[in-house]
């Protein structure tokens, strides 16, 4: 009897295993979703390859613009896991052209086939200007290169200042978040950069963006706890506080700030400046 007994108990001790091992299995072979919140909104299409573009919203817009793509092989319908990308924007108005500024598109995961970078765009499109998008790559140390239209309409809020400091420098200041405000003390993210020639964007390091938020609806009263927009490392983009205490519409209003203090763009709110002649939108 005492046999039976152990070995029924030592069975059960085996199926327990067993099953205990296959759960762990199943849970280390879970699939990730790459393209999780994100939305197709263009495909690029060449003899070889198609390049396929995603974005959160699906679409892109006037400002700043986080970008993902991934590239396939037209034949097996595979996704290359080992391209190395770069791409220029470029606007192509009436009478010039110029760019945007932008970053180096880079590998998500070793083993995905989503690569991201950002692009802004400082001005939208219309009837007769428009943007276009060059994708240069390498696979197998073959290099490609594709050029598409891009659809850029304009923003509903302004979300970008373009304009020229006391310096005599061209600045671009993009509202990068909240992309979801809410009645709280959000973190606020802004990108700055200044143009350095009309092919080139770069990031300005070590100056201040500061922030007044105003709703001119409700006799232009601003919010407590904000803290100006400044970079914890150089070549990033510039990180504060923004305290909205109700929701509407809300002129968060700018002043560019240099290294030694001096205001380059902006006015001080007071009893006789109501808005500032940089400013970001928000409403919600």
């Amino acid at each position: 009897m005492k046999n039976i007994l152990k070995l029924l108990l030592l069975g059960l001790g085996i199926l327990m295993s067993l099953t205990l091992g296959s759960c762990s299995n199943d849970d280390n072979e879970t699939t990730i979703n790459e393209l999780d919140s994100l939305v197709k909104f263009k495909e690029i299409v060449n003899n070889n390859h198609t390049i396929e573009l995603f974005s959160v919203k699906g679409t892109l817009e006037q400002g700043y613009n986080e970008i993902n793509l991934r590239i396939k092989n037209n034949t097996s319908n595979e996704y290359f896991k080992n391209a190395e990308i770069s791409w220029t924007p470029i606007m192509h108005m009436t009478s010039m052209s110029h760019s945007c500024p932008f970053s180096s598109v880079n590998k998500i995961t070793n083993e995905g086939t989503l690569y991201k970078g950002y692009i802004m765009f400082q001005m939208a499109q219309n009837d007769t200007e428009y943007w276009d998008l060059k994708i240069d790559y390498t696979i197998d140390e073959i290099d490609y290169s594709v050029t598409s239209v891009i659809d850029v309409p304009a923003s509903e809020k302004r979300v970008v200042n373009t304009f020229m400091g006391t310096d005599g420098t061209k600045y671009l200041l993009a509202l990068i978040e909240p992309s979801n405000p809410k009645v709280a003390i959000n973190d606020i993210k802004i990108g700055v950069w200044k143009m350095q020639n009309m092919m080139t964007f770069p990031i300005v390091d070590g100056y201040t963006v500061k922030i007044d938020p105003r709703m001119p609806s409700m006799g232009n009263h601003s919010s407590p706890n904000n803290v100006n927009a400044t970079q914890m490392n150089s070549n990033s983009f510039y990180d504060g506080k923004l305290s909205l205490t109700m929701t509407g519409y809300w002129k968060i209003n700018l002043q560019l700030a240099n290294t030694n203090g001096d205001i380059l763009k902006g006015e001080e709110i007071s009893d006789t400046v109501e808005s500032s002649s940089i400013f970001f939108e928000i409403e919600f």
